[in-house]
């Protein structure tokens, strides 16, 4: 289990025994987990962030179609926008989802596996082949890709996250677009750990590479406009959140629980993530991912989706 993302999850699990573990973007962390909460002492380091470079994540839900297909209209429009961008003058970053369902599909296998060992195969094909995809579709504008694939190890050990950082920054510098995954074919806990899920959601992966990268934003490409004070579903009246200056307890309520709306469409997850962000001084934005060319206004800082501002930006 990755305590990296544990000790930054909106959730309090069961009591278990105090541990110290080190964290590569911060001073040592202590941490005892009492009562069904975490009590943590953290000595906050700042990263430099990079006004230019962002990172942004898209989920299995743009990715494919109801069938399992690639959308492929999506994908070509998402590497279009993010070629232009780097164009212009930015480093984007992209954390992509999508392989055990790409390689479900891929395998004619029916449904998505439920056996650890075929789920971690589906990954293995279905990471194959959306690489092969973006590969050639970054090609037409004239952009090379490469391909990062990361487990909870790679951003707990501390030599490990620093030659990360140095990758990164290099493929940047040769404005290579890098494409983030986790490797799913080799990591169980990633995939799967019942209740909590670690590095298994690629919100908090994405938010630990724009950490990693020292990103100055973060855009998470969903299902949904933003944060909503109700479900908007049941609620017609329900308002969008524009910005969140904070992680209140009020907001955190507004991702609902288990088999809730917002549960179920990942806004928990989502606010763990952004918890990451802030605290890394990095702002994230959360966005339908539909709407491709949103992409521009909001690295410019236009009212799109939900902003959940940094300390370092806030006014």
């Amino acid at each position: 289990m990755c305590k990296y993302a544990l000790k930054h999850s909106v959730f309090f699990l069961e009591a278990a025994p105090s541990f110290s573990f080190y964290c590569p973007f911060r001073a040592p962390v202590k941490c005892a987990m009492m009562k069904g909460e975490w009590k943590r002492s953290v000595k906050h380091v700042k990263q430099p962030r990079n006004p230019r470079r962002l990172v942004v994540k898209v989920g299995t839900s743009t990715l494919t179609r109801e069938t399992g297909s690639l959308n492929l209209q999506n994908m070509e429009h998402l590497a279009r926008v993010l070629a232009d961008l780097e164009g212009m003058g930015y480093q984007p970053v992209l954390v992509s989802s999508g392989a055990i369902g790409i390689g479900t599909k891929k395998l004619r296998l029916g449904e998505r596996p439920t056996e650890l060992r075929m789920k971690q195969a589906a990954a293995a094909v279905g990471q194959c082949r959306i690489m092969h995809i973006y590969d050639k579709l970054f090609s037409e504008y004239n952009r090379s890709v490469a391909q990062i694939l990361l487990t909870g190890d790679d951003v707990e050990d501390p030599d490990r996250s620093a030659h990360l950082r140095s990758t990164f920054s290099a493929l940047l510098e040769m404005r290579v677009i890098p494409i983030v995954n986790e490797n799913d074919s080799v990591s169980s806990a990633e995939i799967e750990t019942g209740r909590h899920k670690v590095l298994g959601d690629n919100d908090t992966l994405s938010a630990i590479v724009a950490e990693l990268c020292q990103a100055n934003l973060l855009i998470l490409l969903s299902d949904i406009d933003g944060l909503y004070d109700a479900d908007p579903r049941t609620h017609p009246g329900a308002r969008l959140l524009h910005q969140v200056d904070a992680l209140t307890p009020e907001v955190l309520e507004m991702a609902g629980g288990a088999g809730s709306w917002r549960g179920t469409g990942g806004m928990a997850t989502k606010l763990s993530a952004a918890r990451i962000a802030m605290e890394a001084g990095c702002d994230m934005v959360i966005t339908n991912g539909s709407r491709m060319e949103d992409l521009y206004g909001i690295a410019e800082g236009k009212d799109i989706g939900t902003r959940f501002v940094s300390g370092k930006t806030r006014n």
